[in-house]
Protein backbone atom coordinates (compact mmCIF):
# COMPACT_ATOMS: atom_id res chain seq x y z
CA UNK A 1 0.00 0.00 0.00
CA UNK A 2 1.14 3.63 -0.92
CA UNK A 3 2.18 5.60 1.85
CA UNK A 4 2.41 9.61 1.80
CA UNK A 5 6.40 10.01 2.41
CA UNK A 6 6.53 11.69 -1.14
CA UNK A 7 3.16 13.58 -0.44
CA UNK A 8 2.92 17.07 -1.39
CA UNK A 9 1.47 19.38 1.26
CA UNK A 10 -2.34 20.38 0.43
CA UNK A 11 -0.45 24.42 0.90
CA UNK A 12 1.78 26.37 2.41
CA UNK A 13 0.82 26.66 5.61
CA UNK A 14 4.37 25.60 7.04
CA UNK A 15 5.84 28.00 10.48
CA UNK A 16 8.43 28.04 12.73
CA UNK A 17 6.59 24.63 14.68
CA UNK A 18 6.17 22.37 11.88
CA UNK A 19 7.91 19.33 11.67
CA UNK A 20 5.86 17.52 8.83
CA UNK A 21 4.02 19.49 6.76
CA UNK A 22 0.05 19.33 5.46
CA UNK A 23 -0.65 16.31 3.85
CA UNK A 24 -4.26 14.30 2.92
CA UNK A 25 -3.94 11.21 4.23
CA UNK A 26 -6.50 8.09 5.82
CA UNK A 27 -6.44 5.09 8.14
CA UNK A 28 -4.94 2.13 6.62
CA UNK A 29 -7.43 -0.14 5.41
CA UNK A 30 -10.17 2.00 6.98
CA UNK A 31 -13.58 -0.40 6.44
CA UNK A 32 -15.60 2.60 6.86
CA UNK A 33 -14.09 5.17 4.60
CA UNK A 34 -16.32 5.50 1.61
CA UNK A 35 -14.50 8.04 -0.63
CA UNK A 36 -12.03 10.76 -0.96
CA UNK A 37 -14.61 13.50 1.34
CA UNK A 38 -13.09 10.71 4.30
CA UNK A 39 -9.25 11.87 4.10
CA UNK A 40 -8.00 14.50 6.68
CA UNK A 41 -5.59 17.34 6.02
CA UNK A 42 -2.83 16.95 9.13
CA UNK A 43 0.58 17.97 9.78
CA UNK A 44 3.01 17.55 12.62
CA UNK A 45 4.38 20.36 14.76
CA UNK A 46 6.41 21.04 18.25
CA UNK A 47 4.48 23.26 20.38
CA UNK A 48 5.28 26.76 20.35
CA UNK A 49 5.06 28.66 23.64
CA UNK A 50 1.29 30.74 22.70
CA UNK A 51 0.20 27.12 22.57
CA UNK A 52 1.93 25.35 25.30
CA UNK A 53 -0.18 27.31 27.91
CA UNK A 54 -3.26 26.29 26.33
CA UNK A 55 -1.94 22.50 26.38
CA UNK A 56 -1.19 22.85 30.17
CA UNK A 57 -4.84 24.59 31.23
CA UNK A 58 -6.44 22.00 29.32
CA UNK A 59 -4.03 18.86 30.38
CA UNK A 60 -2.45 19.83 33.10
CA UNK A 61 0.44 17.60 34.04
CA UNK A 62 -1.72 14.25 32.75
CA UNK A 63 0.70 13.60 30.20
CA UNK A 64 3.58 12.65 32.73
CA UNK A 65 1.11 10.12 34.43
CA UNK A 66 1.50 7.79 31.72
CA UNK A 67 3.44 4.92 32.69
CA UNK A 68 5.93 4.70 30.22
CA UNK A 69 6.22 8.04 30.69
CA UNK A 70 6.98 8.66 34.31
CA UNK A 71 9.34 5.52 34.34
CA UNK A 72 11.65 6.68 31.64
CA UNK A 73 11.43 10.34 31.53
CA UNK A 74 12.97 11.56 34.79
CA UNK A 75 13.29 15.08 35.04
CA UNK A 76 13.49 16.29 31.89
CA UNK A 77 10.43 15.70 31.59
CA UNK A 78 9.36 17.41 34.13
CA UNK A 79 11.04 20.49 32.36
CA UNK A 80 9.48 20.33 29.06
CA UNK A 81 6.93 23.23 29.79
CA UNK A 82 9.89 25.59 29.89
CA UNK A 83 11.26 24.93 26.54
CA UNK A 84 9.72 25.93 23.02
CA UNK A 85 11.31 23.52 21.39
CA UNK A 86 10.84 25.13 17.95
CA UNK A 87 13.91 24.64 15.42
CA UNK A 88 15.72 22.35 18.30
CA UNK A 89 16.68 19.40 15.91
CA UNK A 90 19.36 17.97 17.78
CA UNK A 91 16.52 16.32 20.67
CA UNK A 92 14.83 14.51 18.38
CA UNK A 93 15.34 11.50 20.36
CA UNK A 94 14.04 12.89 23.20
CA UNK A 95 10.23 13.00 24.56
CA UNK A 96 8.32 16.07 23.13
CA UNK A 97 5.37 18.10 23.03
CA UNK A 98 3.70 17.56 19.69
CA UNK A 99 0.76 18.87 18.14
CA UNK A 100 -1.39 16.93 15.41
CA UNK A 101 -3.71 19.28 13.88
CA UNK A 102 -6.44 17.99 11.33
CA UNK A 103 -8.61 18.94 9.33
CA UNK A 104 -11.63 17.47 6.92
CA UNK A 105 -13.07 19.13 3.65
CA UNK A 106 -16.71 19.24 5.03
CA UNK A 107 -19.83 18.63 1.97
CA UNK A 108 -21.04 22.10 3.01
CA UNK A 109 -19.92 25.52 4.15
CA UNK A 110 -20.60 24.56 7.86
CA UNK A 111 -21.48 28.29 9.00
CA UNK A 112 -24.78 27.51 7.34
CA UNK A 113 -27.74 25.27 9.73
CA UNK A 114 -29.96 22.74 8.70
CA UNK A 115 -30.44 18.63 8.78
CA UNK A 116 -28.40 18.27 5.86
CA UNK A 117 -25.27 20.42 7.81
CA UNK A 118 -25.44 18.59 11.38
CA UNK A 119 -25.32 15.18 9.22
CA UNK A 120 -22.31 16.40 7.82
CA UNK A 121 -21.04 16.96 11.27
CA UNK A 122 -21.75 14.15 12.53
CA UNK A 123 -19.80 12.25 9.47
CA UNK A 124 -16.46 14.40 10.01
CA UNK A 125 -16.89 13.76 13.70
CA UNK A 126 -17.14 10.17 13.01
CA UNK A 127 -14.00 10.39 10.39
CA UNK A 128 -11.71 12.21 13.07
CA UNK A 129 -12.84 9.97 15.81
CA UNK A 130 -11.40 6.73 14.30
CA UNK A 131 -8.27 8.56 12.92
CA UNK A 132 -7.56 9.91 16.07
CA UNK A 133 -8.14 6.71 18.30
CA UNK A 134 -6.13 4.89 15.85
CA UNK A 135 -2.80 7.62 15.86
CA UNK A 136 -3.26 6.98 19.79
CA UNK A 137 -3.26 3.92 20.22
CA UNK A 138 -0.10 3.37 17.56
CA UNK A 139 1.82 5.54 20.15
CA UNK A 140 0.34 4.65 23.06
CA UNK A 141 1.40 0.83 22.15
CA UNK A 142 4.79 2.08 21.61
CA UNK A 143 4.83 3.78 25.11
CA UNK A 144 4.07 7.25 24.41
CA UNK A 145 1.73 9.50 25.87
CA UNK A 146 -1.25 10.75 23.21
CA UNK A 147 -4.88 12.17 23.64
CA UNK A 148 -7.00 13.38 21.04
CA UNK A 149 -9.75 16.05 21.55
CA UNK A 150 -13.92 15.56 20.97
CA UNK A 151 -14.52 18.23 18.56
CA UNK A 152 -18.18 18.65 20.01
CA UNK A 153 -17.10 19.26 23.40
CA UNK A 154 -13.24 20.58 23.51
CA UNK A 155 -12.50 18.44 26.11
CA UNK A 156 -9.56 15.52 25.71
CA UNK A 157 -11.16 11.86 24.99
CA UNK A 158 -8.46 9.76 27.05
CA UNK A 159 -7.71 11.76 29.95
CA UNK A 160 -10.96 11.27 32.09
CA UNK A 161 -9.75 14.15 34.52
CA UNK A 162 -9.58 17.70 32.27
CA UNK A 163 -12.45 19.28 32.04
CA UNK A 164 -10.65 22.83 30.95
CA UNK A 165 -11.56 23.12 26.97
CA UNK A 166 -9.55 23.07 24.39
CA UNK A 167 -9.83 26.07 21.08
CA UNK A 168 -9.40 24.40 17.87
CA UNK A 169 -9.92 27.88 15.99
CA UNK A 170 -7.22 29.12 17.82
CA UNK A 171 -4.93 25.99 17.73
CA UNK A 172 -4.76 26.13 14.27
CA UNK A 173 -4.43 29.97 14.16
CA UNK A 174 -1.23 29.49 15.78
CA UNK A 175 -0.07 25.99 13.99
CA UNK A 176 -1.26 26.67 10.86
CA UNK A 177 -1.55 30.45 10.27
CA UNK A 178 -4.97 30.00 9.23
CA UNK A 179 -7.42 32.77 9.66
CA UNK A 180 -11.03 33.33 11.62
CA UNK A 181 -13.45 35.60 11.45
CA UNK A 182 -16.85 36.09 14.71
CA UNK A 183 -19.93 35.29 13.48
CA UNK A 184 -22.19 36.33 16.68
CA UNK A 185 -20.60 34.71 19.81
CA UNK A 186 -18.85 32.14 17.49
CA UNK A 187 -15.33 32.02 16.15
CA UNK A 188 -15.34 30.81 12.76
CA UNK A 189 -12.07 29.29 11.14
CA UNK A 190 -11.75 29.57 7.33
CA UNK A 191 -9.18 27.33 5.52
CA UNK A 192 -7.05 28.23 2.53
CA UNK A 193 -8.55 26.76 0.02
CA UNK A 194 -11.78 25.32 1.54
CA UNK A 195 -13.06 28.67 3.21
CA UNK A 196 -14.93 27.40 6.29
CA UNK A 197 -16.24 24.49 4.82
CA UNK A 198 -13.74 23.21 6.83
CA UNK A 199 -13.86 20.60 10.35
CA UNK A 200 -10.41 21.18 12.74
CA UNK A 201 -9.89 18.46 15.57
CA UNK A 202 -5.89 17.98 17.12
CA UNK A 203 -3.71 15.09 18.55
CA UNK A 204 -1.58 15.53 20.81
CA UNK A 205 1.22 13.67 22.00
CA UNK A 206 4.80 13.35 23.96
CA UNK A 207 6.80 11.61 22.23
CA UNK A 208 10.19 11.77 20.26
CA UNK A 209 9.40 13.70 16.97
CA UNK A 210 11.12 11.07 14.66
CA UNK A 211 8.46 8.26 16.13
CA UNK A 212 5.20 10.35 15.56
CA UNK A 213 6.86 11.41 12.33
CA UNK A 214 6.85 7.43 11.23
CA UNK A 215 3.69 7.03 12.25
CA UNK A 216 2.39 9.94 10.08
CA UNK A 217 4.72 8.80 7.25
CA UNK A 218 3.11 5.20 7.06
CA UNK A 219 -0.42 6.56 6.20
CA UNK A 220 -1.97 5.66 2.86
CA UNK A 221 -2.09 9.23 1.17
CA UNK A 222 -5.30 11.14 0.30
CA UNK A 223 -6.73 10.53 -2.83
CA UNK A 224 -6.22 14.41 -3.87
CA UNK A 225 -2.73 14.40 -3.08
CA UNK A 226 -1.07 11.52 -5.19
Amino acid sequence: MATNNQAPSSGDTATASTILPSRLVHIPSNPNQQSENDDLECSLHYLPKQLLREFNHVFNEEYLKFSSVSESSGAAAMDVDMADGIGDNSNNGGLRLLAIPTNQRARADLVAVGDHIEQEKDRLLNVFLLFGKYICEQLRSKGYWADYIDPCSGLPMISLNCNKVYSEVDGMECLLNYKSYNAGFCKILTHPKWGSAVYPATIFAFAPPDVVKDVIDSLPIGADAS
